[in-house]
């Protein structure tokens, strides 16, 4: 990203949100924020130094204890008018995510959508978190047990989805009591400062929600602060990994999901239109920038003619452009992203892959000089090649073909990500016996893209994930709360008075 000093400038600049405000901060950094559609720079960012992220961590510890000591009936009503101004303003909200990231406005909206199912879960916060009651455990020995929020809670979300990652954390954070520091992608940041004006017309008090644009400055300020108690995280593995190690170095408990090699095993019994339907979005939708994408799809060889050619066929009906235009795909983010991608292309020909649709020199329905490929569809791809191994993070499939059920099972547990998986076969045994031993944390059965229910967990295993507690449902209820047990005994006076010490009798 392109930093300046302070300098005079038309371009709008998007500050930090902090204690209920927008501020410059010290003004002497800026990064440029672009239409991924158009090329052109349409905003300017503040970019944090390590006083001005010290701020906004000392904002929402100063409003910790008056928000944990709200009462649960408050917070959730808090929540729940959070939430019908979402909803009846998300296509505001769903505009700016494609001004700045470039996915196609429906795509937009679905990422919305998914996280404003985790902002309806955490409006049941009061049943999530409450604790429980043993009377008379010992002679008049009462035990209960509670669970109380950690302090600030700091999230430091990727670019691919500036309004649903940050959704997946704070909503469940918010409820449970802990304040918040929101450190979004400088790429696309104009999302988190709506979000945080929203919180405030909702009546959620100033310095509660709290957001500090920024680099790598503002990261590390961020996980060596005393202050912050957790750190919520999603980006590369690289990062997730660097993320988790500083942050529990410095003694806080944190949650960083990786990156991913997402693949989908197709069974010769497979519905192969389904298949094919369901490769071609999960493969290209948001033109591959999701964590969840399905990026390597394993065919069983009998099928595998036939599955590439109608994947084909329907990958060359896409149309690629602006996403305010009704297209079926977008841009990417950067110019050096799709530099990049476009290079694992030229990787993957020079390493022998059969190139079946090649994404390199697309048309886009845009103005301007747009960061566009076309959906790229490789075949006898093998696993030493880097098309295969790395995470590409674009719009290009690759299909491995394999002998049976066991090599792909084998294949898929060899991988160094756990993320996400998916089977497509009318064979329940299979099915089954495929969601028992594949070592993935998130199985589709003939669904391309697995992503739980806000009443569950958003995780990974192996490198897709660093710390033990996934993304929202129950296990983001104890992520940000810690647990009491509290073991009381009361003077009573008409018998007796108090005896100290347990019974033997006890």
């Amino acid at each position: 990203m392109q930093t300046t000093h302070l300098q005079t400038t038309s371009l709008q600049t998007i500050e930090h949100w902090i204690n209920g405000t927008t501020t410059a901060g010290d003004g002497a950094r800026f990064g440029d924020v672009t239409n991924p559609a158009t090329g052109k720079v349409s905003a300017r960012v503040a970019l944090a130094s390590k006083a001005t992220t010290e701020e906004g961590i000392a904002a929402a510890a100063a409003a910790f204890p008056a928000w944990r000591d709200t009462s649960l009936a408050r917070r959730v009503q808090i929540l729940f008018a959070f939430r019908e101004l979402l909803n009846a303003r998300k296509g505001e909200l769903a505009a700016i995510i494609t001004a700045e990231h470039g996915k196609v406005l429906d795509d937009a909206l679905g990422e919305i959508a998914r996280g404003q199912e985790v902002v309806e879960f955490a409006c049941g916060i009061p049943h999530l978190i409450k604790g429980g009651y043993t009377e008379n455990a010992s002679t008049k020995v009462d035990v209960h047990s509670v669970r109380q929020p950690l302090g600030v809670a700091a999230i430091i979300s990727p670019f691919n989805f500036p309004a649903m990652v940050p959704m997946w954390f704070f909503p469940v954070a918010l409820a449970a009591g802990n304040t918040i520091v929101l450190k979004p992608s400088e790429k696309d940041p104009t999302a988190a400062n709506w979000l945080a004006a929203l919180w405030r017309e909702a009546g959620l008090p100033d310095g509660v929600f709290n957001v500090v644009h920024g680099d790598k400055e503002s990261v590390d300020t961020i996980l060596d602060s005393p202050e912050v108690s957790s750190v919520s995280f999603v980006g590369s593995t690289p990062i997730a990994k660097y993320v988790y190690d500083r942050g529990t170095a410095a003694g806080k408990r944190v949650q960083a999901l990786g990156g991913a090699k997402n693949h989908m095993l197709v069974l010769p019994d497979a519905d192969l239109d389904l298949a094919a339907d369901a490769a071609v979005n999960a493969g290209f939708g948001a033109a591959g920038e999701r964590c969840m994408a399905i990026s390597a799809l394993v065919a069983v060889d009998s099928i595998a003619d036939e599955l590439v050619a109608k994947i084909a066929e329907r990958t060359r009906t896409l149309r690629i452009g602006d996403g305010t235009r009704g297209c079926d795909m977008g841009p990417l983010i950067t110019a050096a992203h799709r530099d990049k991608v476009a290079g694992y292309i030229d990787a993957g020909i020079d390493s022998g892959a059969t190139v079946v649709i090649d994404g390199r020199n697309p048309s886009p329905d845009a103005e301007g000089e747009g960061f566009f490929l076309n959906p790229t569809l490789f075949d006898n791809v093998t696993p030493e090649m880097s098309i295969y191994q790395d995470e590409i993070f674009g719009p290009v499939l690759s299909v491995v073909r394999v002998d049976s059920f066991d090599d792909g099972m084998k294949l898929i547990n060899s991988n160094l990500y756990g993320n996400g998986t998916a089977i497509f076969t009318n064979d329940g045994g299979a099915a089954r016996r495929f969601e028992n031993e594949v070592t993935v944390g998130m199985i589709g059965i003939n669904v391309p893209i697995p992503v739980p229910m806000a009443y569950y967990s958003f995780g990974g295993w192996k490198n897709s994930l660093f710390g033990d507690t996934h993304a929202y449902g129950s296990e983001g209820g104890h992520f940000f709360t810690r647990g009491k047990v509290v073991t009381s005994r009361w003077l009573d006076p008409s018998h007796g008075g108090l005896n100290l010490g347990f019974p033997t009798n006890s």
